[in-house]
């Protein structure tokens, strides 16, 4: 039998503390062994007891909660799920928790706490067992690179042709993982499209920072935006993206949908649409993030010539999509987080060269 997973809450709200507890403590393989309201208060608890995963408020007395994983990540590297307010304001300073490591978000309103976290339970508990497996070597090599991230030189191989288009799914991890990605990429890369779980209004301020990084622009999708190369372009949270054609041009449309895999935007409504419009002018590649979501999307990508990788186990956070994806025979190739930049810039490798 599995061991329970034993989770500390750390929120100055005394309501989302009850909350959060009575919603995790309904699985029979989580246990809740403290809250605590203050960072400060937490760590004295957690001497006593340490968790296995964290979940933590951003703003809170005494110590904000970036401080705190900051520190946390630097003496002892633990699963850590943002629990933050649902603003533009706030999405900034949540994307920089991710940088610093914490391994998922929860978004919660500035009012009406309880009821939204109630009609959330199913996405908590997921998030905390997702965060549970968490492979936080890989997370501690995501904060060293996103501390030293700055824009890069272009030092790759040029694009092929302005035909090639890239689309990539990710998930839980995949906001560091895209960052060291994308980050290696120089600005004569093939077009990309991006879906990356994340909640609404996050993906706005998630595409902006990485545009202030990246050689190539990187911006949240609009409908009917052409894909350009060096270009990428994230699906906005809340909506489906999938990829069109308009005579030789790719384009993106984002529209309202019900959820695929238990997501909107989802990685398999997109590389579906790769699938139809690209086929073998395509490169799929499916990164680090919990459930099955883009596997089956990426077989069909597969099976219409598109050229396939996947993020390796040892450098995932989560190996749950890639893992999916392998069993279904929809990889030609799974690549270490490092090689992947190299692998889009080389373009694809005749099927009979497979290793």
């Amino acid at each position: 039998m599995a061991r329970e997973i034993k989770v500390m809450i750390v929120d100055d709200s005394a309501v989302v503390r009850r909350v959060m507890s009575t919603i995790l403590e309904r699985d029979p393989g989580i246990r809740v062994i403290a809250t605590a309201h203050d960072p400060i208060f937490a760590i004295e608890k957690m001497r006593r007891d340490w968790p296995d995963v964290l979940t933590l408020d951003i703003e809170m007395p005494r110590m904000d909660g970036i401080t705190f994983l900051g520190q946390l990540m630097a003496e002892r590297p633990t699963p850590v799920v943002i629990c933050s307010s649902l603003t533009t304001a706030g999405a900034e300073t949540t994307l920089q928790a991710l940088a610093a490591g914490a391994v998922a978000i929860i978004s919660k309103p500035g009012l009406g706490v309880g009821s939204f976290l109630e009609d959330s339970s199913d996405n908590l508990i997921a998030a905390v067992k997702a965060a549970a497996r968490a492979n936080m070597k890989a997370v501690q090599r995501g904060v060293r690179t996103a501390v030293r991230s700055s824009p890069v030189t272009p030092r790759l191989a040029m694009a092929q042709t302005t035909e090639r288009l890239v689309a990539i799914g990710t998930s839980t991890g995949g906001t560091v993982a895209l960052e060291a990605l994308l980050t290696e990429l120089p600005r004569v890369s093939p077009g990309i499209v991006i879906v990356q779980h994340m909640p609404e209004m996050f993906t706005a301020a998630f595409a902006a920072r990485l545009d202030g990084l990246c050689e190539i622009s990187v911006q949240e999708a609009k409908n009917g935006q052409r894909v350009l190369p060096g270009q990428a372009l994230i699906a906005p949270g809340g909506k489906h993206m999938q990829l069109a054609r308009s005579g030789a041009q790719y384009l993106v449309e984002v529209k309202d949908g019900p959820p695929v895999n238990r997501h909107r935007p989802s990685v398999d409504v997109l590389f579906r649409s790769v699938a139809k419009y690209a086929g073998k002018n395509a490169m799929g590649v499916i990164m680090t993030g919990m459930g099955d979501d883009g596997a089956r999307g990426l077989k069909e990508m597969h099976d219409a010539g598109a050229y396939t990788l996947a993020q390796d186990e040892a450098t995932c956070i989560v190996y749950g999509m890639p893992r999916e994806a392998v069993k279904l025979g929809a990889v030609d190739r799974s690549l270490p987080l490092a090689a992947l930049a190299t692998a889009i810039m080389s373009g694809p490798r005749p099927r009979r060269d497979l290793e």
